[in-house]
This record gives structure tokens, sequence and C-alpha cells, in this order.
């Protein structure tokens, strides 16, 4: 603990600087080993900033996803409505055409007249019902697409963490494949950060 407060270090931030102090510390044989730190350290911070990117991303698409997947189901909810509100106009147009068919010739202009508003308002109920379920349709199709992106975002930041990963192992073992294996992992990372931000 510093005397500002307490200090906490990332998973690999100690290794860093303890590889980072035993560089300084070494004779001009040793200079590829430094150059090999260095080279790491910074790639290291690279990686480190572009998975901070990439969650932020993977966090704000799954936000967007929940309150898409609401809108949804408003919508599919008023659409159910208006197919109720269409169900109840259909019961009392048969009702309306029953009583045309039974009632004297005097009375049948009358219930005529109410079949032929109650078949424009079902038309018009019909048309609102369909545009909303066709508004749910879409929301649903949003929602899910936000979520694809989310799981893209989060496998590309998991890539990178494991790249942040094998660069402390590397600086522990000063292993060059293992370097080489970090660099490949990064730009898997890069690549599946890359389709998610291209929606694929």
């Amino acid at each position: 603990m510093s005397s500002d407060g307490f200090h906490v270090h990332g998973p690999h931030d100690h290794e860093l600087e303890h590889a980072a102090q035993g560089a300084h510390g070494k004779d001009a044989g040793h200079e590829s080993s430094g150059g090999m730190i260095a080279q790491i350290a910074v790639v290291t911070a690279i990686i480190a900033t572009v998975g901070a990117i990439f969650s932020y991303m993977g966090g704000a698409t799954q936000a967007n996803a929940g309150p898409y997947k609401n809108n949804a189901a408003i919508k599919k909810t008023e659409a159910s409505n208006q197919w109720n509100f269409f169900q109840a106009k259909s019961t009392k147009q048969s009702l309306a055409e029953l009583a045309r068919d039974i009632a004297p010739d005097d009375k049948k202009v009358g219930y005529q007249t109410k079949i032929d508003r109650y078949e424009k308002e079902k038309n018009d109920i019909m048309k609102d019902a369909e545009k909303l379920e066709a508004e749910a349709t879409t929301w649903d199709k949003s929602s899910d697409e936000q979520m694809h992106q989310h799981h893209r975002w989060a496998q590309a930041t998991t890539v990178l963490q494991v790249s942040i990963a094998l660069a402390a192992i590397a600086l522990l073992t000063r292993k060059r494949w293992m370097e080489y294996a970090m660099f490949a992992l990064a730009g898997i990372g890069v690549v599946v950060g890359a389709l998610a931000s291209l929606h694929i």
C-alpha cells in the first residue's frame, strides 16, 4: 500500500515490472532478452487497450439487446390486443349478419349498414395488428443481432486475455515460441473483433 492509498496490480503487471527491472540489470550479452521483454511489454499494453475497447463494445451491445427485446414484447402484446379487438368485431359482424337474415325486410338495411361498418373497422384493425407484428419482428431481429455481436465481442476479448496470459508466460520462460503464440492469438482476437464490428 502506498501513501496515496491502495495500488492494485493487473494479472500480468507485476511480472512485467519485474522483468523490466531485471532487463536493466543484465549485461550487454543479454540485450536480445531485454529487447524481447520490452517488445512484449509494449505489445501487451496495446493488446490490453484493444481488449478494453472490445469489452466495452460487448457490454454496449448486450445492454442494447435487452431494451430491443422488451420493445418486441410490447409490440407483440399490442398486436395481440388488436387481434382480440378484430375478433370482437368479427363476432359483432356475425351477429349482425344473423339478425339481418332473420329480420323483416324493412330492418335488413339497418343491419347491413352495421355489417358494412364492422367490415371496414375489421380491415383497419387488421392493418394495425399486422403493422405491430412487423414492428415486433424487427425489434426481435435487432435484439438477436445485438446478442450475436455481443458474443463476437466477448470471444475477441477472451482471446486477447489469453494472449496477455501467454505474454506473462513468455516473460517468465523467455521462450520465443510462447511470444509467437501470443502474437498469433492477439491477431486472432483482432480478427474476431473486426468480425464483430462488421456484424458477421
